[in-house]
């Protein structure tokens, strides 16, 4: 059953982005900032974590596990170090994934050209 929840919660997420981007002007950049800070939102009043309890790792695996993931850690670490923990705790969760994206960057505008 909850490899059924993990697989529905996530065709669901792809559902409402493509519904949004369909039927509205906004950018895939629009709808993927949009999933980060829904992501935050929830996570913000504990609600992400009821969600993964349910779908297990299906919750993990759309964007708005990364809203999820800044804020959770930021939490985190606030509570240990107090303001400074906040930025600490962005970042100590969402480093490797943000440091993947950097480096596949570098790599791909290295191979390719942009298009004039």
């Amino acid at each position: 059953m909850l490899l059924l929840n993990s697989f529905l919660f996530c065709g669901i997420v792809c559902m409402i982005a493509q519904i949004i981007l369909d039927n509205t002007k906004l950018t895939p950049g629009h709808v993927t900032s949009m999933f980060v800070v829904i992501g935050a939102f929830l996570d913000s009043f504990s609600f992400y974590d009821k969600i993964i309890k349910v779908v297990g790792g299906g919750a993990l695996l759309p964007i708005t596990s990364f809203g999820h993931s800044l804020i959770h850690g930021a939490l985190a670490k606030a509570n240990e170090y107090g303001i400074l923990g906040i930025l600490m705790g962005m970042f100590d969760l969402t480093a490797t994934g943000i440091t993947a994206a950097i480096i596949f960057s570098f790599i791909f505008t290295l191979i390719f050209k942009p298009k004039n």
